[in-house]
């Protein structure tokens, strides 16, 4: 409900809040009991994320608050709802879609056997690439920027 986490989030505070979000993908927040260290336990950055960089997120949060960013996951039915007329439709673009072997959403039920065994390609018939990158999670382009870039940059260099 609306207000429910964001209650919670302040009691913790925003600079807590946004380096756990960070540090500790994927996030599960079960009500009343948020994260999974205590709250006195020191949060160490992972390599790829800075103290400024974090520091940058806290900022932006401390003045937009969470309601914005959590309203996206509060909406996943009625965006469901929406995109009705479109099931079945096909990306016709070419593409190439690169994801983490440690990003939770890879290892949601059956989504592994879509992508690789021939449903993504079916929904997305001029997919070139699939790229499975080894010991990245959630937010590949900090965890491995140059690795990303080039992709990228290969990617449209071939047009």
């Amino acid at each position: 409900k609306p207000g429910e986490i964001e209650g919670e989030f302040a009691e913790i505070g925003v600079e807590r809040v946004e380096k756990e979000l960070l540090t500790d993908f994927p996030v599960i927040l079960p009500k009343g009991k948020l994260f999974k260290r205590p709250l006195d336990e020191p949060i160490t950055l992972p390599s790829w994320l800075s103290e400024e960089e974090a520091n940058y997120y806290v900022t932006v949060f401390q003045k937009t608050g969470y309601t914005g960013a959590l309203n996206f996951y509060r909406n996943f039915n009625r965006n469901w709802e929406l995109l009705k007329p479109w099931v079945g439709s096909k990306i016709k673009t070419p593409a190439k879609f690169i994801v983490g072997d440690k990003d939770l959403v890879y290892h949601m039920p059956g989504m592994k056997d879509y992508i690789h065994n021939g449903g993504f390609q079916a929904d997305v018939p001029s997919l070139q690439q699939v790229v499975v990158m080894e010991g990245v999670a959630h937010f590949i382009n900090m965890e491995k920027p140059d690795e990303i870039n080039k992709y990228i940059s290969d990617f449209f260099t071939q047009f």
